[in-house]
């Protein structure tokens, strides 16, 4: 573990989080767009859950650009983010898997995106591509809207700002979700949630993740909306049997 940085410069300090478990073939690709970012007022966080491949060993290569990480026994990445959340001190807060990496302009647009807009927002997205190894599969993300958001999670979270004044008003993550805690939180806020969208590139992530090629986010989109009195159960059920549909025959068809 190191120290906490503590910034008395004029800009935001923004806070990088990332659980990491046996990543020391991805981490690199994360800790070069870390060191590649253009807006230098950030701390990176790292959250490991006892790896034992070598990652730990590569965190502590890092410490120059790492300014807090543990490494103990966790429940998965969303009580992970929670214990990066209890450390972090920035005024905004960004997830990033241990195999994603942020554009190096990320975070200074989204906050120049903040600064010229009148609105204070929760939340800043932007756009992700989705690669497979060096392939590039598609581009998610896009703006976000109440209208749709009530039925599934239309914006992309990986790279993405958060108020910290957002978990002081609605809490931290639900640690009972394993894919489907990050839209979850976002709920919360009801249509009342204030979040901004770039039109730009902001992260790359790679499709291995927990959410990816993983049938039981459904399962999980459901519970989450029943949560939020957004549905009923038969005609949650018959959406998320409609949407696991829709994802098989993507996958037959594109392969993604």
């Amino acid at each position: 573990m190191v120290s906490k940085k503590v910034s008395d410069s004029g800009e935001p300090l923004v806070s990088i989080i990332t659980s990491t478990f046996n990543a020391v073939t991805h981490l690199p690709a994360a800790i070069e767009s870390i060191q590649s970012q253009n807006y230098q007022n950030f701390e990176w966080i790292i959250i490991d859950a006892c790896s034992n491949d070598g990652t730990v060993d590569l965190i502590k290569q890092h410490e120059d650009v790492i300014d807090y990480w543990i490494s103990e026994p966790d429940k998965g990445i969303y009580e992970a983010w929670n214990k990066g959340l209890a450390v972090a001190q920035g005024e905004w807060v960004c997830f990033l898997g241990a195999d994603d990496s942020l554009m190096p302009n990320a975070i200074s647009d989204m906050l120049a995106y903040q600064k010229q807009s009148a609105e204070q927002f929760d939340f800043i997205c932007g756009r992700v591509e989705m690669y497979d190894g060096n392939k590039l599969l598609r581009t998610i993300g896009r703006p976000w809207d109440w209208i749709i958001f009530k039925q599934y999670m239309c914006v992309a979270h990986t790279g993405a700002l958060h108020r910290r004044s957002y978990f002081e008003r609605y809490g931290e993550f639900d640690t009972t979700f394993r894919i489907s805690g990050d839209y979850e939180l976002l709920l919360r806020s009801g249509e009342t949630l204030k979040a901004g969208f770039i039109s730009k590139v902001i992260a790359r992530m790679q499709i291995g993740g927990q959410s990816n090629g993983n049938a039981v986010v459904f399962e999980e989109v459901l519970r989450v909306r029943l949560l939020h009195g957004l549905t009923t159960p038969f005609w949650g059920k018959l959406h998320a049997k409609w949407s696991e549909v829709k994802w098989h025959l993507r996958r037959y068809l594109i392969g993604v």
